[in-house]
């Protein structure tokens, strides 16, 4: 019998882990909001402060990223990972003020910043070579199949009536799964591949789109002013697309729809998101980057005034299922769409250092867009305008990307060519 590829190992680890962390820890994330607020006695903006810890951690790491694989390698930094999110989970159990829940916030974002979208982007490149694309999404699509399980097993737990707060039980409950999943995955990680076990690249007549290439360093980078206009346009998309994903489950609760008919309908969109995921990375390889970014962020705008539209009757019902469906065409804009634009516009040689960045000020659009969009209720008294403005904004953001990857495909083309004629 042929021997596995211990590659395939690795992928279906990372598979886990973001079902897992992202799944668990981040999708049911809207479902604490209410429930913790209440007990705390605190309003949602000052609540949100907690997300923007956790996001300005996950950047401030990322932007040394580079430097921690590195020195440590994946598994230590998996392990650590793991370590963090489980501390987090029990900060946010045993809160009883604001301080504690900060300190949940700090450690969530370290431990993404070591278990989520960057460490797969350096381990699939690091062990994959072709249809890249395709199989980023299907591990990160993990996270819309985690995120259907963990709302079915959370949502009931936070709803039951004990002596304990029901959110401080679904707490516990996570803690154990994550200590669970992280024995597994360290155990079974491999930093390297084996000689025999790489994907070395081979010369094709006719290159996929989806495909390496040897890329620019991050010095050459910095001098390309495209360079500064992607790095603009993944924080502002961060920034929306967190303000309205973080408050769409709240939001649908706020407008009169029934909590288990929420949960019903989050779970469809994670399952969608799931789905969408793996296309998006399938439509890369097949299309390219501009195709792949056309048809998300013009997704994210529809799905953001509809989400806007939503309300306690059957037309606002209908809106809120079209949201949960194709609003997982829009959110790959901020996971697997990450290590495809460093991948994509920057290439391989300074791979890891430049994706750390990029997921830096995508995280950064987070711990903005969370806060404002919290503040924006907290004023108005309902989400609809901050959706509303958001949706407007994603155009001017679609217009600016136009842009950014004409000006980066000339530049990988000049930087191909250049470096056919330096091996000649």
């Amino acid at each position: 019998m042929k021997k596995l590829d211990y590659k395939w190992v690795i992928v279906a680890l990372c598979f886990m882990m973001i079902f897992i962390t992202l799944g668990f820890c981040s999708s049911t994330k809207s479902l604490f909001i209410g429930p913790i607020t209440e007990h705390i006695g605190i309003g949602r903006g000052i609540f949100s402060v907690n997300d923007s810890l956790r996001f300005i951690t996950t950047a401030v790491i990322n932007i040394f990223f580079g430097a921690i694989i590195t020195r440590f390698g994946e598994r230590k930094v998996i392990a650590a990972g793991f370590i963090v999110m489980i501390a987090s989970m029990l900060c946010y159990a045993f809160a009883e003020n604001v301080w504690l829940l900060y300190l949940g916030g700090i450690l969530l974002g370290l431990g993404f910043a070591w278990t989520g979208t960057t460490v797969v982007g350096v381990v699939v490149t690091k062990w994959v070579k072709e249809n890249k694309g395709t199989i980023m999404g299907a591990i990160l699509a993990s996270n819309g199949l985690g995120g259907a399980l963990a709302m079915q097993i959370v949502n009931p737990i936070i709803d039951s009536k004990t002596g304990i707060p029901g959110y401080k039980i679904a707490y516990f409950v996570i803690a154990g799964v994550l200590a669970v999943a992280g024995v597994i995955i360290v155990a079974f990680f491999r930093n390297e591949p084996k000689h025999e076990n790489r994907v070395e690249q081979t010369d094709h007549k006719k290159k996929k789109r989806g495909e390496s290439w040897e890329g620019i360093s991050y010095d050459e980078a910095k001098k390309k002013p495209f360079f500064y206009g992607t790095l603009v346009c993944i924080f502002l998309t961060g920034c929306i697309l967190m303000a309205i994903n973080g408050v769409a489950v709240q939001h649908m609760k706020d407008v009169g729809i029934d909590s288990s008919l929420v949960a019903t309908i989050w779970s469809v969109h994670s399952l969608c998101l799931a789905g969408f995921k793996f296309l998006t990375g399938f439509i890369y390889d097949k299309t390219g980057l501009r195709t792949t970014v056309n048809i998300c962020t013009v997704t994210s705008v529809i799905v953001m005034f509809t989400l806007g539209s939503v309300s306690n009757t059957v037309t606002g019902i209908v809106f809120a299922v079209i949201y949960s469906i194709f609003s997982g065409l829009a959110l790959p804009l901020e996971t697997i769409m990450l290590p495809i634009y460093a991948g994509d516009l920057f290439g391989d040689k300074s791979y890891a250092k430049i994706l750390g960045l990029i997921v830096s000020f995508n995280t950064a659009g987070y711990a903005v867009g969370s806060p404002l969009m919290n503040m924006s209720y907290d004023h108005f008294g309902t989400y609809k305008y901050g959706l509303y403005f958001c949706g407007f904004l994603m155009i001017a953001v679609i217009i600016a990307l136009q842009f950014v990857i004409s000006v980066g495909n000339k530049a990988r083309k000049e930087a191909i060519e250049k470096q056919a004629v330096e091996m000649q």
